[in-house]
């Protein structure tokens, strides 16, 4: 089910609280007061009549995975506008790559992206820091790390899609890393991923149509060459486990985010079959 319902509710911002909730209650706002709109909400449409509606939402309609959807859905875009802006400006390129990620990754329609660029324009413009967008989403998926990754993974490909990563921009990056509490290797690991590199600096072909190298496939897996078939059998276990697309879709994930953690798991599977047939397993 989207999330996009509550969203455009009008009642996010009071419901979620905190840096994100200010950033939702400043975009949608003027929902509440009245007025409704027709959208879609999951496989229904709905009329969203304001206040009516948040006490619908509140009393009965919200739980927990509705929560999560939210809070990464509005810190998604909350976040990705901070590193967008870290310069102090948002170009018409970086615009443009924004977009490209909501229309080719996420397929949002013209709603959902007209609500996610209400949320990426406020938060640019907010006195709301980065850390704080990223300190809330901390607390809201403690115990769903996967959800760390995968925001991490969107900001090292918008970041590296603008001439590489800068200085600027890696320092957000890496400090959302220990605010999530990853380990260091993660990071290296999405920056080889999406610049095509490996950990020694080697070019790969990391999620190439024609491939992986050996260095990228690796490090899908968290691992390096020197690992025992053992080790990489665990890793690889684990990993498949722990994004299957459906137990993601179970701890929260939005619908709207749905296909880049199927990316994630057919990289994993893509990465072992790489691995599989070098090591003749």
């Amino acid at each position: 089910m989207s999330c996009l319902g509550a969203v455009i509710g009008g009642t996010i911002g009071l419901f979620l609280g905190g840096p994100l909730g200010a950033i939702a209650g400043a975009a949608f706002g003027g929902f509440i007061s009245g007025g409704g709109t027709r959208i879609n909400f999951g496989d229904q449409q709905e009329n969203f009549q304001g206040g009516n509606y948040y006490s619908n939402l509140y009393g009965s309609r919200m739980n927990q995975n509705q929560r999560h959807q939210m809070t990464f859905f509005v810190g998604a875009f909350s976040m990705l506008a901070k590193i967008a802006a870290v310069d102090g400006n948002v170009s018409d390129k970086e615009r443009r790559k924004v977009e490209e990620f909501m229309d080719k990754d996420l397929n949002l329609d013209a709603s959902t992206k007209q609500a996610a660029f209400r949320i990426f324009d406020t938060a640019v413009n907010s006195q709301e820091t980065f850390y704080s967008f990223a300190n809330q989403f901390a607390k809201e998926f403690r115990y769903q790390p996967q959800m760390y990754e995968l925001m991490l993974d969107m900001m090292v490909r918008i970041a590296v899609e603008d001439n590489g990563i800068s200085a600027e921009e890696e320092t957000l990056i890496i400090d959302a890393v220990h605010i999530f509490r990853l380990d260091d290797s993660v990071y290296a690991r999405l920056k080889a991923k999406h610049t095509g590199t490996g950990y020694d600096g080697s070019q790969s072909r990391y999620g190439a149509q024609g491939g992986y190298s050996s260095s990228a496939a690796y490090a899908v897996l968290g691992c390096s060459q020197s690992d025992s078939d053992d080790k990489l059998k665990r890793a690889y276990r684990k990993l498949v486990s722990e994004y299957h697309p459906d137990k993601i879709s179970a701890k929260g994930l939005p619908d709207e985010f749905q296909k880049v953690a199927k990316q994630k798991f057919i990289e994993i599977q893509n990465a072992w079959d790489e691995i599989k047939k070098e090591r003749g397993l």
